[in-house]
């Protein structure tokens, strides 16, 4: 089962850098539609094309959380133990959350900048922290690892979705030229603000349940490690980010700033943290 999940891994990379490809071609040679005759408007000559992107997405997720599934199976536990399985299961939700951003809210020419980076982070994830499948580290083995990792998890990937979203915004609103393929700039602003409160409760609970398990493993709830201080840093920076949202003056440009910093310090956590810094967190199991 492990080598067929990473058969399934290989395939949903594949799939998703097809679909990065069919949603990319979408974006350079869509235009905005031109009213048809009886004021009914023209359908986009590249609407087939994004549709493409869209089956391959919803296909590359399936094989995607075959894989996953698999790796757990394999093993017999949760398929998020070491480096590796985390970034497999942060692209898994990133992708799953965009897609119910898709069935919610239909942006169009936008995939390309979603799909595209969580395809280029299962390429880091396979090519140079792949990890045997393996028995948990001993300080892993607990029900917890099933709450306080999955909330992690999760909210590393609606980060992701958040992050992306506002980095729009701001390419929306200091381009305008841009506009003609990008939705509007206050659609892009209320989805990333959205899916940032999703985050920020979901990284809240992470946190909490995570201290709850350092107690009882360590005797303590919080011990300022490298994971935990960053952590909290980047918990500090989405509060901001809420905040700046809605307070007048601060709702647009200026907030959208820092919800891009609170991305940059997700990542900085998730890879110099797990993987330079030395801590009561080191589980990476890079070798």
């Amino acid at each position: 089962m492990a080598v067929v999940s990473d058969w399934l891994f290989t395939s949903a990379i594949g799939i998703y850098m097809l679909a990065a490809f069919l949603y990319a071609t979408e974006y350079v040679l869509a235009r905005r539609p031109v009213a048809a005759g009886r004021g009914v408007p023209a359908r986009r000559p590249m609407e087939r094309v994004e549709r493409m992107g869209l089956s391959m997405t919803v296909l590359g997720a399936g094989v995607h959380a075959s894989s996953v599934v698999l790796r757990g199976l394999s093993v017999g536990r949760l398929p998020w133990g070491n480096m590796y399985e985390y970034l497999s299961a942060v692209g898994l939700a990133a992708v799953l959350t965009w897609l119910y951003v898709v069935r919610r809210h239909r942006p169009e020419r936008v995939a390309v900048f979603v799909v595209l980076p969580v395809a280029l982070l299962l390429f880091v994830a396979g090519n140079f922290l792949y990890t045997e499948a393996a028995e948990l580290q001993p300080a892993l083995r607990s029900y917890w690892i099933a709450i306080h990792v999955a909330a992690a998890v999760l909210a590393s990937g609606v980060f992701l979705v958040s992050g992306v979203t506002s980095a729009l915004h701001l390419v929306s609103e200091y381009r305008p030229e841009r506009r003609v393929r990008l939705p509007q700039p206050q659609f892009l602003d209320k989805l990333a603000y959205r899916s940032g409160v999703f985050g920020f409760v979901t990284l809240t609970f992470a946190i909490i349940s995570g201290a709850i398990w350092a107690e009882a493993a360590w005797g303590r709830f919080w011990g300022w490690d490298p994971k935990e201080t960053v952590a909290f840093i980047s918990w500090v920076c989405y509060a901001a980010y809420l905040h700046a949202r809605s307070t007048s003056g601060w709702r647009t440009r200026r907030a959208s700033w820092v919800n891009i910093v609170g991305l940059v310090i997700v990542l900085f956590n998730l890879f110099f943290v797990n993987l330079v810094a030395v801590g009561l967190h080191s589980y990476a199991g890079v070798q």
